[in-house]
């Protein structure tokens, strides 16, 4: 099982100290946040992007793509009905394919909630058909960088558009390209779903392609109620075989105290399951 961490929680802190903690700490993969490279992406040079991957191989770590791809931007909504805005929207998401494809990265995921939720006046369905073009302006820069573009169900909490693994699915049926694929995320699972983690994982195993780990009280995994034994047992008898990372909210532990706390407990589970 491949672990990997979303680094915005050291974002103060140099790109190699960030590289250097997460390697040590047993991870191999580290999962960027946009707005922890440049607030105005397009300006930054290739060059930049390539010391990023240089530096992170240097400490056996892969950069496997982008998160939170819209936060902190300003004039891009995901089911707007301003068509120059989603117009907007898409050029950007092909952006942060490029972006990605220069960081050696293979996948971004789509959460956003902000940026997708229902405007005054748009209807669910106007929505879906509004973010399935946007996703489709968008798929041919993901294919053409190695990329696939992950779309993440959130809790009615954060969101009011797409808040189930099933309706992330309707819509990448509307999208229809093998790029765009869907992402389970396990504190949205909990807040959002009835049925549960490991059947979920079974029922869309085909179609998930990321996983997020978590948990509702916003830390890693290890540090809250829910028990990962299950869910891991069910990756495994899924045959999935894409990354597993950290995603947490609450940064107050400490960034190095939740990273290591988070896969040592991963680790510990995985021992558990093996015996």
């Amino acid at each position: 099982m491949k672990f990997a961490i979303c680094q915005e929680m050291f974002e103060d802190t140099p790109w190699e100290e960030q590289c250097r903690i997460i390697a040590e700490l047993g991870y191999t993969g580290v999962e960027v946040a946009p707005f922890a490279i440049s607030d105005d992406l397009a300006s930054v040079p290739k060059s930049r992007l390539l010391e990023m991957k240089q530096t992170a191989e240097s400490h056996g770590l892969e950069i496997i793509g982008l998160h939170w791809l819209l936060a902190k931007t300003t004039g891009l909504h995901l089911t707007s009905p301003d068509q120059s805005v989603r117009d907007a929207t898409a050029e950007y998401l092909r952006l942060l394919a490029r972006v990605s494809g220069v960081l050696g990265g293979s996948v971004l995921v789509f959460g956003s909630p902000f940026q997708r939720n229902l405007q005054e006046g748009v209807s669910r369905e106007q929505a879906m058909e509004f973010a399935a073009e946007v996703f489709r302006n968008a798929t041919a820069e993901f294919e053409a960088t190695g990329n696939v573009l992950c779309m993440e169900p959130l809790t009615q909490k954060e969101t009011n558009f797409i808040n189930t693994c099933e309706e992330a699915v309707e819509l990448m049926q509307l999208v229809d390209h093998p790029s765009f694929i869907l992402h389970q995320d396990v504190k949205a699972m909990l807040g959002a779903e009835t049925e549960s983690i490991p059947h979920l994982i079974h029922k869309f195993h085909d179609q998930c392609g990321h996983f997020h780990v978590n948990d509702t009280n916003l830390l890693g995994p290890g540090m809250g109620e829910t028990d990962y034994h299950s869910i891991l047992k069910a990756l495994i008898e899924s045959g999935y075989e894409g990354w597993v990372s950290v995603e947490v909210f609450d940064y107050t532990p400490g960034a190095e105290k939740i990273a290591k706390k988070s896969i040592d407990y991963m680790r510990e589970v995985l021992a558990s399951l093996k015996q």
